[in-house]
């Protein structure tokens, strides 16, 4: 295992995060051997990056072409896409799970609070259908140390699920629905249920299933068909091992360790600033095992406080299991 300079997850300001973020750069570009290679071919001197803005960011794509990681321990586990048939699935090697953990549990204690305190709902068919899903991964581990005896997952149970919406509302009980978009919508186009408590987390976009929607269109149907005052949402996907979080409207934010970037359009080497649309970079600094400075394919802009929305995909761009939803 690579050792971590730094407690990442301890980061709490933008000195330590550069700091950290630089100390990472040089250890991937030496030791990840993809990511080397793609630095030499832009003829960047790593010794001439002292700022996260002058980090080249590795294009997603080669997370499906070639092995990402930075050192030679044995790969623990493999998180692949979703992806319509006939796609190549992006995989991620990773040597070193117990990050991976870390880094959801310390970030939804940071955004929600103590793992035990809730009850843990899973409404994911597409996700429970396949394997290799980072989301199941964590949705596993989310209601195993819930400790709550009605945790658990639905499938296409909408009638079971709505009857125990029902008891958890009348106990009280502080509850995290997690659902793919298209399986809430079918949800609460057979039920409704006013339960104005209740956290309601959609991840991932149509799967194919439905036409995409307008977030402010998705978001009106499932806080009426739910009772909630606002959707809250997780960005996360297959080759990071960290999430940002929006509870409502939208606005993503990241948890200390990880940052978004939002570069041109046209010129993939230069950032825009707040405010602009552009092409999502994401430094996830509990990649520390693969690599840290992703180019997604997403399409966004950031906030002057450094929170960020996603707004689509760039053309021809593969749909995945990230949030993808359109405004």
């Amino acid at each position: 295992m690579n050792s971590i300079p730094t407690d990442i997850f301890a980061i709490n300001d933008a000195q330590a995060f550069q700091d950290q973020a630089l100390a990472t750069f040089k250890s991937q570009a030496k030791n990840c051997q993809v990511y080397q290679e793609y630095i030499h071919h832009l003829k960047i001197d790593v010794d001439q990056i002292s700022t996260i803005e002058q980090i080249p960011f590795l294009p997603i794509g080669f997370f499906k072409t070639h092995q990402i990681v930075s050192n030679q321990n044995p790969v623990e586990i493999i998180f692949s896409s979703s992806g319509t048939t006939g796609m190549t699935q992006s995989s991620h090697h990773v040597t070193d799970v117990a990050l991976y953990e870390q880094s959801y549990l310390r970030a939804f204690d940071h955004f929600y609070g103590k793992v035990s305190d809730y009850c843990f709902l899973a409404l994911l068919p597409s996700y429970q259908q396949r394997s290799g899903s980072s989301l199941i991964y964590m949705v596993n581990d989310l209601i195993e140390k819930s400790n709550h005896p009605q945790s658990g997952y639905f499938l296409d149970n909408h009638d079971d699920l709505l009857q125990t919406l029902v008891d958890l509302k009348n106990k009280k009980q502080p509850t995290v629905l997690i659902g793919v978009t298209y399986a809430l919508l079918d949800f609460v186009e057979k039920f409704d249920i006013s339960f104005p408590d209740l956290i309601v987390m959609e991840t991932g976009g149509m799967k194919g299933r439905r036409k995409e929607m307008v977030r402010e269109e998705l978001h009106q149907q499932l806080t009426e068909g739910f009772g909630v005052p606002a959707i809250h949402s997780e960005y996360g996907m297959t080759e990071l091992l960290s999430q940002a979080y929006s509870l409502g409207e939208g606005v993503f934010q990241c948890p200390g360790w990880m940052k978004v970037l939002i570069r041109d359009t046209n010129d993939p080497l230069t950032l825009i600033p707040e405010g602009k649309t552009g092409g999502i970079n994401v430094i996830d600094l509990a990649n520390i095992n693969s690599c840290s400075f992703i180019a997604t394919q997403d399409l966004g802009r950031i906030n002057a406080d450094d929170s960020f929305e996603v707004l689509g995909r760039f053309d021809n761009a593969d749909i995945r299991g990230c949030n993808l939803l359109v405004q």
